[in-house]
């Protein structure tokens, strides 16, 4: 190999190594909200308070898909998502950004969860969706018929 080729692969790998950790960069928070108020939320802090343009929005699975402008570059070129996951106590929010440093994924996951704040105050606590527990057996009721009573087709009585 060359000293030019050496070099050239030396700065390809190092040129990997700094865009990599941005291509997959995937920012989550936790939202104390439910899914609809977190997904509404986001929707409007996309559209109003960031003023991006929302090309695409799913309200049951809550996810959205919004037009960003890079530095330097067109606003039609970059995409970014927000998807809100219900995970029973609380709600996930999961920010991706390509071609943006995490940086700009945290700021933007810090802003929603605080615009969630001032637009719906405290969270309050939720409990998960779970199944009803039976009832516990009451004292004064027998659990099998009582061959004794009067009326009971046990065939003794």
């Amino acid at each position: 190999m060359t000293r030019r080729s050496v070099l050239a692969v030396g700065a390809l790998v190092t040129g990997a190594m700094l865009v990599a950790p941005w291509a997959f960069a995937r920012v989550e928070g936790e939202s104390g909200y439910s899914k609809a108020q977190t997904y509404s939320g986001a929707l409007r802090y996309l559209r109003v308070d960031l003023d991006y343009e929302v090309v695409e929005k799913d309200p049951d699975s809550a996810y959205l898909v919004f037009r960003y402008a890079p530095p330097g570059q067109p606003k039609t070129e970059a995409f970014g998502t927000v998807e809100v996951v219900e995970t029973g106590e609380h709600c996930r929010v999961f920010v991706r950004i390509p071609r943006m440093p995490e940086y700009y994924e945290r700021v933007l996951r810090d802003g929603l969860l605080h615009k969630l704040r001032e637009e719906y105050g405290p969270p309050t606590p939720r409990k998960p969706d779970k199944p009803d527990k039976p009832d516990k057996p009451d004292k004064d009721k027998p659990d099998k018929p009582d061959p004794k009573r009067p009326g009971n087709d046990s065939g003794t009585g």
